[in-house]
């Protein structure tokens, strides 16, 4: 009975939430509200048993490891974004996190740039290598303003533009195909569980 119930709610929560595609409605309103309420209460009970009694109580007050007050106060002064005459104390714990941001730039650079460039760097034995080394240069050189794109120049930047749409629309489809899987899932779930018209 309870299994029924539990299909039932999560078929007209599914619904509800493909309504959107007609227009905005309240079903969808409910279902939309109803998903971030449980997140939430889901959420909040978790990160509090799961993370501060563990990570910030525990180590604090049982086993007096007083160190760890250092990032305790950083995320307590986060909270006072939420006060009117005490919300300037909310900069420096963000201005602590952009710094900690700002410390991965080197690694990224290794893992975006200085890999590429270690990868033009080798023999051109084989197509892949070639591709890469035409890619690499082209859309470098198409970012590069201070000369004109005409003639010659400009055909060779013109193939960097065609690395990039190749390349964004490679990022674009794999987010298309994320989407999708989502879809039939939800899909096989109506037609399925729901109404049993698939096996």
């Amino acid at each position: 009975m309870m299994e029924t119930i539990g299909i039932w709610l999560a078929a007209f929560l599914t619904l509800s939430m493909f309504s959107f595609l007609y227009k905005d409605n309240p079903f969808y309103k409910f279902a939309e509200h109803l998903f971030i309420g449980a997140s939430l209460g889901y959420g909040i009970p978790y990160t509090f048993f799961n993370v501060f009694i563990p990570y910030a109580y525990n180590p604090l007050f049982l086993k007096h490891e007083y160190i760890l007050i250092i990032p305790f106060l950083i995320g307590i002064g986060y909270w006072f974004r939420f006060s009117n005459n005490l919300s300037w104390l909310s900069r420096y714990p963000i201005a602590f996190g952009l710094g900690i941001v700002g410390m991965g730039v080197p690694m990224s650079i290794h893992a975006q740039i200085l890999v590429q460039m270690r990868t033009m760097m080798l023999p051109l034995t084989n197509i892949n290598l070639i591709l890469i080394f035409i890619g690499t240069v082209s859309i470098l050189l198409y970012f590069f303003f201070s000369k004109a794109h005409k003639g010659v120049y400009g055909k060779f930047t013109s193939i960097g533009i065609w690395f990039m749409m190749i390349g964004f629309g490679a990022s674009f489809g794999y987010t298309v195909m994320a989407r999708l899987s989502l879809l039939i899932g939800r899909l096989q779930f109506l037609l399925s569980d729901w109404l049993g018209l698939i096996n």
